[in-house]
C-alpha cells in the first residue's frame, strides 16, 4: 500500500505536524510539543475547553492514526505522536495551570506511556487500529492524573 506524503492531512495530524518525524524519542517530542499550544488554549478559554480539545484531538486522532498506520504497513508506527498530545492535554486540563502542575503532568504521563502498567499494556496489546493507537495513552494519562494528583496532595 503506498505511504501517505507529507502534506496529506492524516500524516500532518498523526505526526503533529513533523513532530513525530524527529528520530529519537518521538512520543516525547510530541508530549513535549502538546505543552505551548496546552498553555494557549487553557490561558485563551479555560481548562474545560483544554479537556475538550483533547477528546476533539483524540477523535480526529482515531481517524489520522488508523490511516497513517495502515499506509505505512505499522500497527503503530513510532512517527505517530497525535496520541501523546492528546493525552497530556486530558492531564493538563486535570491539573493546576502551572509551571509544578505542567512538569509533574508531562514526568507523570511519560512514565506512565513508557512503563504501560496494566491496563494500558492490555489496551495496547488488544486494541488495534487508530483507536488502539490513541487509547493506550488516554488510559496512561488517567494513571498520570492520579499520580500527579497524589504528588500534589503530598506536597501540600
Amino acid at each position: 500500500m503506498k505511504e501517505l506524503g507529507f502534506w496529506h492531512p492524516a500524516t500532518l495530524i498523526a505526526t503533529w505536524f513533523g513532530v513525530g518525524l524527529i528520530p529519537l524519542a518521538p512520543g516525547t517530542w510530541g508530549s513535549l510539543a502538546a505543552l505551548p499550544f496546552a498553555w494557549a488554549i487553557e490561558r485563551s478559554f479555560g481548562a474545560p475547553a483544554l479537556l475538550a480539545a483533547g477528546v476533539g484531538v483524540f477523535l480526529i486522532g482515531v481517524w489520522a492514526t488508523d490511516l497513517f498506520a495502515k499506509r505505512s504497513g505499522m500497527a503503530d508506527p513510532p512517527q505517530a505522536c497525535v496520541d501523546e498530545v492528546a493525552a497530556m492535554w486530558l492531564v493538563l486540563a486535570s491539573l493546576p495551570q502551572t509551571l509544578l502542575g505542567y512538569a509533574l503532568g508531562f514526568c507523570a504521563f511519560r512514565a506512565a506511556d513508557i512503563l504501560k502498567p496494566w491496563p494500558v499494556s492490555l489496551v495496547d496489546r488488544q486494541v488495534t487500529g487508530g483507536l488502539g493507537i490513541m487509547l493506550d495513552d488516554a488510559v496512561a494519562a488517567l494513571y498520570a492524573i492520579g499520580a500527579a494528583r497524589l504528588v500534589l496532595w503530598i506536597m501540600k
